[in-house]
């Protein structure tokens, strides 16, 4: 059954309220499962709201998932984690939020829409992504302030951009970056695109992009590492498959394609 994701405009969280009278999940007689390993069992639709540097690895394992839960489709809403617990706090139709920052979940559980207590599942570590081959010859921070070299970075709200911060303030660089970007994917994208000469990404993000981009490693970045919580939601539509979702992220199986993509253990 294939994945499906959602845009983050309004209309799609609109669409997604539209289709939640068929969210109620049964689970079979193998329930889900315990002791980290893969949930069985489960049906309906699951709604995961995810920060966008997890959309490779969670898509993969939303297809994972619903090949172990025959009758169970997972659609994700990839964006922001500040985004994200914003349109959760307003009442969006999420079941599971996986946040790339503690302080983005903690806007959502001091709001009382958690289903108990969030689980650390991965790390993440910034890097400088440049265009194939680094043409501007970056090797560390201060390179990013040379004349002539344009920056992307996340805007501090996110988790990109607070890390960020936290490594040029390590640093003791300032710069000006020539956008601020809303999510971690676009600021990658304007390096993709060519429209600049950095930008301050995530290593996952960066190995994902690895055919158009190289990382630049920095020693400042493991001052500024962001861990990544994952909760099921209070009112969650489909509270087993939430559940499920969940176990299935923390089992020995979702653990393998979060390494792969080059994510950190908690």
């Amino acid at each position: 059954m294939r994945v499906a994701v959602t845009a983050v405009a309004a209309s799609a969280l609109v669409a997604l309220t539209g289709c939640g009278g068929n969210d109620t999940a049964t689970t079979g007689p193998t329930g889900a499962a315990t002791g980290g390993s893969a949930a069985t069992g489960v049906t309906g639709t699951v709604n995961v709201f995810a920060a966008a540097s997890l959309t490779e690895s969670f898509t993969k394992i939303g297809k994972d998932f619903e090949a172990a839960n025959p009758g169970s489709t997972v659609k994700f809403n990839f964006a922001g984690s500040s985004a994200l617990a914003t349109q959760i706090n307003q009442g969006a139709p999420a079941d599971v939020f996986a946040s790339a920052a503690p302080a983005n979940m903690k806007t959502v559980t001091d709001a009382g829409n958690g289903d108990g207590t969030p689980t650390t599942f991965v790390k993440n570590q910034l890097v400088i992504a440049v265009p194939k081959g680094n043409p501007k010859g970056v090797k560390g921070l201060a390179d990013l302030t040379k004349p002539g070299v344009k920056v992307a970075l996340c805007a501090e709200q996110v988790p990109c951009g607070a890390a960020a911060k936290k490594a040029l303030d390590a640093a003791s660089v300032k710069l000006t970056p020539v956008t601020l970007e809303q999510d971690v994917k676009a600021a990658l994208s304007k390096v993709k695109l060519g429209e600049v000469d950095a930008a301050l990404v995530y290593r996952t993000d960066a190995k994902a992009a690895s055919n158009n981009v190289d990382g630049v490693e920095f020693p400042e970045s493991a001052g500024a590492i962001n861990e990544y919580p994952i909760v099921a939601l209070k009112d969650a539509k489909n509270a087993a498959g939430a559940k499920a979702f969940v176990a299935y992220v923390l089992s020995d199986k979702g653990k393998a394609v979060l390494t792969e993509a080059g994510f950190q253990a908690p």
